[in-house]
């Protein structure tokens, strides 16, 4: 891997650049509540070749998503539960929005 390869990733939201304590600091919270949310199937940390849990800026923003539901009362596994329906929903809603448009003739995002 070259210097330009590194470069690159720091730019890619999936890159899983964060120790479980850099991202329990920068979150605010624990490291207990990133592995609930693990453990609750809301987001799964890549491992590093020493079994580390690494976690990416796409699954901190979840996780920091997760936090905001319990901060005001939703219990942890509710608060997993609801952000996943949330993604599904996301996502029917732009495959809906692609066949409309494949039905209309028109390119989607016009």
């Amino acid at each position: 891997m070259t210097a330009d390869d590194s470069y690159d990733r720091l730019d890619d939201d999936d890159y899983p650049a964060y120790t479980m304590g850099r991202a329990a600091e920068m979150l605010g919270t624990t490291q207990g509540f990133l592995r609930a949310i693990g453990e609750a199937r809301l987001i799964t940390p890549l491992r590093s070749e020493g079994g580390h849990r690494r976690y990416s800026r796409y699954q901190l923003r979840i996780a920091a998503r997760a936090r905001e539901l319990v901060d005001h009362g939703t219990p942890i596994e509710a608060a997993c539960r609801i952000i996943i329906l949330e993604d599904q929903l996301e996502e029917a809603q732009r495959i809906n929005a692609e066949y409309r448009h494949a039905a209309s003739g028109q390119p989607a995002g016009i």
